[in-house]
């Protein structure tokens, strides 16, 4: 059963800007064999159900086409495991530079 999304829902849409052969040809070779894609969450415009080409409005106010392809999406980006040089960088420096404030 397809889920459907009432105006006003939360909702993440897909669309493709360039397919490999607009893309620049200055990329590396792996890049340039696939779409350059775009993912937006928003506000959705209309009743719909996911599949289905849909305008959403940003939080920002901005207004955006694509297929709906989530609803209250979650967020899933990360950014990875923790370097562990890098997690007491940043007292280290504030102890070597001093205080800034």
């Amino acid at each position: 059963m397809t889920q459907k999304a009432e105006r006003g829902s939360y909702v993440q849409i897909h669309r493709v800007e360039l397919v490999p052969g607009e893309r620049s040809s200055n990329l590396p070779e792996d890049t340039k064999l696939v779409p350059f894609e775009l993912r937006v969450m928003g506000f959705l415009d209309h009743d719909a159900k996911v599949g289905d080409e849909v305008t959403i409005t940003t939080p920002i106010g901005r207004k955006q086409c694509g297929t709906l392809e989530a609803v209250n999406p979650p967020y899933e980006f990360g950014f990875g495991e923790p370097v562990p040089e890098l997690i007491g960088l940043g007292p280290q420096l504030r102890r070597l530079l001093g205080d800034w404030e």
